[in-house]
């Protein structure tokens, strides 16, 4: 009796499923991922105690002699965006900028320095030569971008909080309810992908320069990053979620074929 072997398809469902897993099982067992993390939880903590202490601290200017009173936070949720009436607030200068939005450039970190290292190990070379595509690879480092960027939204978020709480301040929406914060996360965290797609095809055509690759993706997520606090503000609806999903989902398929093209045409060194 004859016998046949036979080999099982190694379809594209399956190669992305095993490229995914390799890929958050090294997210995983990263220290660089849990730095990220630890830092996105305790900046919040940290800045909003430290304003809040500073609350009232008055400073001269030698020259003039013109007194500066420091004006600390006085809502916990200044650390996500500008309430209605905001402007009034203390502290609004400081949070305008650094606020939860910081981790959209934070992100940019953490996806330079995941990629790089595939490159500069000969992992990728490897990879590529062994069984992996180039689609595969940017669908798996483009979602493992985006499932870091919205654990450290959700960090920034739950330090916010905390920072907050220990600072005594108040919680007051100012008219906005529960479920605006949720949109408003959801969204964020939507249009994280947006900004993960452009640092990965950064990150692709820099390959072992991380150097290179974080320069490039800081500037150019800069470029976006004033516009995040008008697509995502406190007040955010399901059009805001629906907008930052169809935007992240284009973003992600139009920057993901430039992705693999690069790849294609470049050396893998």
């Amino acid at each position: 009796m004859e016998n046949k072997i036979s080999f099982e398809k190694f379809g594209a469902k399956k190669r992305i499923v095993s490229m995914l897993r390799v890929d958050f099982r090294r997210m995983k067992r990263s220290m660089l991922f849990y730095i990220m993390l630890a830092v996105s939880f305790f900046m919040p903590v940290l800045m909003t105690v430290m304003m809040a202490m500073m609350d009232g601290t008055e400073s001269v200017n030698p020259e003039t002699g013109a007194v500066t009173i420091m004006q600390g936070p006085e809502n916990a949720w200044q650390n996500l965006g500008t309430l209605p009436g905001g402007e009034a607030m203390g502290g609004m200068d400081v949070f305008a900028m650094c606020n939860i939005n910081m981790m959209f450039m934070a992100v940019a970190v953490f996806v330079c320095l995941f990629i790089s290292d595939d490159f500069r190990s000969g992992y990728s070379k490897n990879l590529f030569a062994v069984r992996s595509r180039k689609e595969d690879y940017v669908i798996s480092k483009t979602l493992v971008g985006f499932a870091a960027g919205a654990l450290m939204l959700i960090a920034y978020f739950l330090g916010s909080l905390i920072g907050g709480a220990v600072s005594s301040l108040s919680f007051d929406l100012h008219g906005l309810n529960a479920g605006n914060i949720v949109m408003c996360m959801l969204a964020k965290i939507f249009l994280m992908l947006v900004f993960v797609s452009i640092f990965t095809l950064i990150s692709v055509a820099a390959k072992a320069r991380a150097w290179l690759s974080i320069c490039a993706s800081l500037g150019g997520g800069m470029l976006l990053f004033m516009m995040v606090s008008m697509i995502t503000p406190l007040g955010s609806t399901p059009i805001n979620v629906i907008l930052c999903l169809v935007g992240g989902v284009i973003f992600a398929l139009g920057l993901g074929f430039a992705s693999c093209a690069v790849l294609k045409k470049t050396a893998l060194v």
